[in-house]
Order: structure tokens, then sequence, then C-alpha cells
């Protein structure tokens, strides 16, 4: 059985965890394996993630699959104040890939966020994830790109995709 739940702050540390084994499988064709560690260190740090839903809002979701989390998402309601809720983080852990939990975390993010009151729901994915056709299969659409300059000397070079609400 799939259950969505909103993490509570002593739940972070299971979003660290499945972020620190999905990542490395996700990224290590598209990333160096030093950027993928300083990506982890900058997004995924206790200080990080508690700095995420502290300080800019974001709300994070788990997936209890079968009492086993295996993925997350996170979201943002009125993004850049505006009727957008931006899905700020969706990973899986590869073990519960193929069983609907993308979309069950997505269609929560999609529940909360058209009965807040927003019109689409956005997000960033790497050009090069093969995700992005998962997205377009469940109504996203590509509307741009952008390169966004991270430190150190790395970048994320997203495409972004919009679903409307």
């Amino acid at each position: 059985m799939l259950k969505i739940i909103t993490a509570g702050p002593e739940q972070l540390q299971i979003v660290r965890e499945i972020a620190l084994v999905t990542w490395p499988h996700t990224f290590r064709e598209i990333l160096t394996a030093s950027q993928i560690e300083y990506m982890l260190s900058m997004m995924y740090s206790p200080a990080a993630l508690q700095q995420q839903t502290a300080e800019k809002g974001h709300v994070f979701l788990l997936a209890d699959v079968d009492g086993t989390f295996g993925g997350f998402a996170a979201y943002e309601l009125n993004y850049k104040q505006q009727p957008v809720s931006k899905l700020h983080k969706i990973y899986i852990l590869p073990s519960m890939q193929g069983r609907q939990v993308g979309k069950a975390l997505i269609n929560e993010v999609a529940r909360i966020a058209r009965e807040a009151g927003m019109q689409r729901l956005s997000l960033n994915v790497n050009r090069h994830n093969k995700a992005t056709g998962f997205y377009e299969r469940i109504g996203f659409s590509k509307t741009g790109e952008e390169d966004i300059d991270i430190g150190n000397g790395f970048f994320m070079n997203d495409a972004i995709m919009e679903m409307p609400l």
C-alpha cells in the first residue's frame, strides 16, 4: 500500500538518506562524481534541509510503500509570488521505480496546489535526465531552459517544465 505523508523536521534525515541513494544512480551518466558530491552536500546536508523548510517554505512529502519510505518530493506554493507551485525535488529509490510512487507524489502535490489556488505546477529537470519523458507522459511540457551557476565551477543545465492545474 502507498501512503503519502508530510515530513516533519524529525523525518528530514529520511529525505537525506533517500537522496544519498538515488542521486548517484540518477546522475552517474550525466554529472561527474565530484558534482554529485558537491550538490548532495549543498542541498541535502541536515542544515540545508532545515533551511529549506524553515526559511524557504519548502514542504517535503514522503511516500510510504508498504512500511518503507521509497521516495520524496518537495514543493513550494506561490513560487516567486505567482499562482505557481514549484516542485523543487522528487526522487524515488531505484528499487521503487516503476511502482507509481513518483506519479502518486506529483498527484498529491498537484492536489495540494489546486486546493491552494495555484494555476500551474512547475519544475526544473536536468536536460539529459530520462525523467523528462516521465514528466511529459503525466502532463508536463517543456517551457524553457536555464543554466544555473551553483558555485564551485558547477552548473545545473535544466529544462523548465510546467503542467496546468
